[in-house]
């Protein structure tokens, strides 16, 4: 019961939040929400970089990047409420301005940004979801590739940071198939030294891993204006076990 009140709490709580957008379902299925083409200069009053945390979760990746980049403005976006909560409170305790949370489903993203209208893109730890029926719902699969590619500037970049070898893989074999360019891949990045400040940052999730010698991978690649692409799909064998896939059951 206590920590139902404790998400309660967390959900009025994120209401007086200036940092938290929350709109309502009727406001952005099939149409375009208010904001579309509009963040930079209606939300953050600049005309920085717009960056997107996609499956922010706690929001720490999404705050600790602004810290580090007061010259670019970071949204990080999830459906969980309760848990974007820290980050939205985190931000407003620290008058941070150039830092946002968007609460929605991915699926619903092309409503939000324009063309051309988002400089770069981080999707960090995501589901990697393992069941062969949930392959379309990889945040790195063709069908997402395509959305991102909707708003995503020309040279725009997207990263992905994972503790599943397997997702890193997969989105490997998309990116190389559909001749995406690369910038780019390891599979080990505190092991090989590869890791600079930004891929350094880690969030609560990533070291339970760490400390169980679960090896942090990462991609860099672009789109450069494939949306509507004839994409090209991709599977590979689910390993019969993963240690990412035991945290998100």
């Amino acid at each position: 019961m206590a920590r139902g009140k404790d998400k309660l709490r967390r959900f009025a709580e994120n209401t007086t939040f200036r940092c938290m957008v929350q709109p309502e379902f009727e406001e952005i299925f099939h149409k375009d929400h208010r904001l579309k083409g509009r963040w930079k200069s209606e939300f953050f009053g600049n005309d920085h970089p717009l960056v997107l945390e996609l499956g922010c979760g706690r929001g720490e990746y999404t705050v600790s990047l602004a810290e580090r980049n007061p010259e670019k403005n970071f949204i990080g976006i999830d459906i969980k409420g309760a848990r974007m909560w820290r980050g939205a409170k985190t931000a407003t305790e620290n008058a941070m301005s150039n830092v946002a949370f968007l609460r929605t489903r991915i699926e619903f993203i092309a409503s939000f940004f324009g063309p051309g209208e988002v400089d770069e893109i981080w999707i960090t730890f995501p589901d990697p979801q393992l069941h062969k029926s949930r392959v379309k719902k990889r945040l790195t699969a063709p069908p997402f590739l395509d959305l991102y590619a909707g708003f995503l500037r020309p040279g725009g970049i997207i990263h992905l940071k994972t503790d599943c070898r397997y997702l890193h893989d997969y989105t490997l074999a998309v990116i190389e198939g559909n001749r995406l360019p690369l910038e780019a891949a390891n599979a080990d990045i505190y092991g090989t030294g590869f890791a600079d400040e930004k891929l350094s940052i880690k969030t609560t999730y990533e070291k339970k891993f760490l400390a169980q010698g679960v090896p942090i991978t990462y991609l860099r690649w672009r789109l450069d204006g494939r949306s509507g692409f004839d994409w090209i799909e991709y599977d590979l064998p689910i390993p019969e076990r993963d240690p990412a896939a035991d945290a998100d059951g």
